[in-house]
């Protein structure tokens, strides 16, 4: 039956989910919402909440989520007409008549569910009889269980152009050849059937069944390994009104349940695979159905988690199935929706690491899984040479190919901004000659040990004060920097150019630009372990307790993205005031060596310049209370 999207709505509304859900569990109020320990997995402490405004329940330990109508079809157990029947009854709502149209629809699928079950049940016994010796005798050395087979539902289609046709006879020809399973070989013809009608035939002979089931465990697919020589090796049932191979995911019913408990989904490459893992003790696994992965197989997957492990083998092809995972994930990015990708040795595939080395071996290497960022630069990166001017222009283009194919905003930003720190520091280490002095001092200064000068930021611009406000918003600078220790790659050509009169913070400030250089990674704590029992380590742990210094990068509670707005903010402010005040000097010098109207125009420019930066920097000095 179809039912419209405007009465389903109407049942949610007249449905109160908490009194439901109360019914088989002990809910308690928690503010506008109610909490319950999950009935979905095993726990002692609720992390089950149901909001009855918005009409969801989600569990923050195993991901169920849900309205009033799915509580019913995956917590009761209930088919969805069944479910809604009931919820219809007590809601005071009668189910609308059934559309002749859709029953015809729904009485075909139904029909087509009952050729698929019949033909399972078939497969399975022709596995069990003395003609699956050959089967069975290929599961035994893959190394799958009995009781493996069973949970599977292997089967075996013998080999024989009628043996299906003639056992499921009784549900009609037209039925089999509609759910896949019979071949009609007119249904091509280009001359409309004209020529002598020849016979229907099995699609699947000599081969080891594998059924595709839906969410629900329904059989609505087949996939085939041929047991002797021959092509292809493994075929499956063409698309049905049953079943869409780019929406399908292989084991989905039985990892959905699975994932809940552990919070991961596994993606690999085929059947075998994932029956191995599962056997393993991986029952969290899934495959798509001999195609790449689609948009459809990815949103169902974050159904389920919001980062799936992708784990396809190391060789090139498993490597260029990742990559094209990966590029149609871009466009549909969200924040905390992601993939990541774990690649197994070459020339391996699970069921090998597994054998060879067992479950922790593939434990490992699930674990150690990079996320999308991580593997799209690395693959670009060697995706081919990279010593003339043209080729790293190119790796810079290829970037910005796939940022511009990303769809968030704040995704698509911060994926460049990413891109550019990396590819600073890779073409840094091929032509250090070609970026600005201060890097290649910094760098000198690692090898021999000393510190160099900064240079001046234009002409004889002064040194910045540790006094007064000039010093103020110094120390709130570094005082930020150590808390937010990734920003100063973001501002580290203007940081470079200071000079900084007070010794000891130019020493600081040395150390803070040389760890962004070395570090792939920074954080507060390990700044400070790097730092140790020093004197610098005590003005660095003085500088994070500096609760006089009125900004928010210097705030514990402020919020990240505004603290880190307003450090950029002030490294500009610090960084402008020298170089104005040498551009006035400078000016005011000519202007007495030869007075003209041009030389006038430009110290005026630069004293209203100056003003403004004044008023910058005062602004920056006001206290704000929405911190």
């Amino acid at each position: 039956m179809s039912l419209s999207p405007q009465f389903l709505d109407e049942l949610r509304a007249r449905t109160t989910l908490s009194t439901l859900i109360g019914k088989t569990v002990k809910v308690q109020k928690a503010g506008r919402e109610y909490k319950a320990c999950c009935p979905f997995h095993n726990e002692k402490t609720p992390s089950f909440t149901i909001n009855d405004e918005k009409g969801f329940y989600h569990c923050f330990g195993c991901g169920a989520h849900g309205d009033v109508i799915s509580w019913m079809t995956e917590q009761r157990g209930l088919p969805f007409m069944d479910a809604v029947k009931e919820l219809a009854a007590t809601a005071g709502l009668d189910v609308p008549a059934p559309d002749p149209k859709a029953a015809r629809r729904a009485e075909e699928a139904a029909t087509l569910h009952d050729v698929m079950g019949a033909a399972q049940d078939w497969f399975v016994e022709q596995l069990q009889n003395p003609n699956g010796a050959q089967a069975r005798e290929y599961l035994k050395r893959r190394g799958i269980s009995d009781s493996t087979a069973k949970a599977f539902g292997f089967g075996l289609s013998p080999d024989g152009r009628s043996r299906l046709k003639e056992a499921l006879k009784g549900h009609g020809e037209s039925r089999l050849i509609e759910a896949g399973l019979l071949i009609d070989p007119d249904a091509s013809e280009p001359d409309g059937g004209k020529s002598k009608k020849r016979d229907s035939y099995d699609r699947f002979r000599g081969r080891l069944m594998i059924p595709i089931r839906d969410p629900r465990g329904r059989v609505i697919a087949f996939g085939g390994r041929i047991l002797g020589t021959g092509e292809p090796k493994y075929l499956n049932s063409p698309d049905t009104p049953l079943f869409d191979k780019g929406r399908t995911l292989y084991n989905l019913d039985r990892a959905s349940p699975a994932a809940r408990q552990t919070g991961r989904v596994i993606v690999v490459e085929g059947y075998m695979d994932v029956v191995a893992l599962a056997q393993a003790g991986f029952g969290e696994t899934v495959a798509p159905l001999g195609t790449a992965l689609t948009e459809h197989q990815i949103e169902r997957l974050w159904k389920m988690v919001e980062v799936p492990i992708l784990c396809f083998d190391g060789d090139a092809a498993g490597q260029k199935a990742a990559i094209r995972a990966a590029m149609r994930a871009l466009p549909l990015l969200r924040p905390g929706h992601s993939l990541a990708f774990a690649t197994l040795p070459t020339g391996q595939d699970p069921d090998d690491l597994i054998r060879n080395e067992g479950a922790a071996a593939f434990e490992a290497i699930v674990s150690r899984a990079q996320p999308l960022v991580e593997r799209l630069w690395t693959y670009e990166v060697a995706n081919g040479p990279l010593e003339t001017p043209e080729q790293q222009a190119g790796l810079k283009q290829r970037f910005r190919d796939i940022v511009a194919q990303i769809g968030h905003d704040d995704i698509r930003r911060l994926y460049g901004q990413a891109f550019r720190e990396r590819l600073d520091e890779l073409l840094y280490r091929r032509r250090p000659n070609s970026f600005p002095q201060p890097w290649r001092d910094r760098q000198k200064w690692q090898k021999k040990g000393f510190r160099p000068a900064f240079e001046p930021a234009g002409g004889e611009a002064r040194a910045i004060s540790g006094s007064g406000m000039e010093g103020i918003l110094l120390r709130g600078v570094l005082s930020g920097l150590i808390r937010y220790p990734m920003e100063i790659r973001a501002h580290l050509e203007e940081l470079s150019h200071l000079r900084i009169a007070d010794s000891q913070m130019a020493t600081l400030m040395e150390f803070l630009l040389s760890s962004a250089m070395t570090k792939e990674i920074l954080d507060t704590d390990a700044l400070l372990t790097i730092l140790g029992q020093s004197e610098l380590y005590n003005m660095a742990r003085g500088l994070l307790r500096a609760d006089a210094l009125n900004f928010t990068f210097t705030r514990k509670d402020a919020d990240p993205g505004r603290a880190c707005r307003d450090l950029g903010e002030a490294i500009r402010v610090m960084v402008a005031g020298p170089e104005i005040e040498s551009a006035l000097t400078e000016a005011t010098r000519r202007m007495g060596e030869a007075f003209d109207e041009a030389s006038f125009a430009q110290q005026q420019k630069l004293r209203e310049m100056k003003a403004e930066h004044e008023q910058r920097l005062a602004d920056l000095m006001q206290p704000d209370d929405n911190l």
